[in-house]
């Protein structure tokens, strides 16, 4: 049998430093509620320069933090705020950053050189689809064997293909070879708000 071994526990070091783990004896302090600072200091505060000590003396009487935001300014830039909110609505805004940066999907639609009228209009269905759905279209003209010959009835299946989706999508460029493939890639054509 072999051993049985304990977890490691890893210590999460925090992402800023806070009230006695700031190093720096004087802070730049910033923020929007200097009424509420002054009132405790029982003196006006500004944004500027203070000693380290009357920020975190001035942050325990609010029942706050004093947070370090920006370590490598001289000297450090600090707040006085509630250290679990602020990490809360940074994590917020970092989750609607990343879900506004959308991800892009695509969606491949094959041809041959010889596609008939029906195969093609199945495959417009498709593609108009698609492109409604807010995915870029990559089609491409496959040619097998000897039918590399037939590569301008390729470029005019595409071309026809780029003009019946004008009102759906445009293409990122004219179609182009890639091997033993003509491709082209669609766009869809960005939504105009009512």
């Amino acid at each position: 049998m072999g051993k049985h071994r304990r977890p490691v526990r890893r210590e999460v070091t925090p992402q800023f430093r806070i009230n006695s783990k700031i190093i720096a004896a004087k802070i730049r302090l910033v923020g929007d509620n200097f009424d509420d600072i002054s009132r405790v200091a029982q003196q006006k505060v500004e944004a500027g320069v203070v000693d380290k000590r009357s920020a975190i003396a001035w942050a325990e009487d609010l029942e706050l933090d004093l947070v370090e935001i920006s370590p490598k300014a001289d000297p450090p830039v600090c707040k006085i705020i509630d250290y679990n909110k602020f990490l809360y609505l940074k994590k917020k805004k970092e989750k609607e950053i990343k879900a506004k940066t959308a991800k892009t999907v695509i969606k491949e639609i094959r041809f041959g050189p010889n596609t008939d009228d029906h195969d093609f209009e199945f495959k417009l269905r498709h593609a108009k689809k698609f492109l409604e759905e807010g995915a870029k279209v990559k089609a491409y003209v496959l040619f097998r064997g000897r039918t590399i010959v037939f590569k301008d009835r390729g470029q005019l299946l595409l071309l026809k293909f780029i003009k019946e989706l004008e009102d759906f999508g445009g293409a990122e460029a004219l179609p182009k070879m890639e091997g033993r493939r003509m491709i082209v890639i669609i766009s869809p054509l960005k939504k105009k708000k009512a």
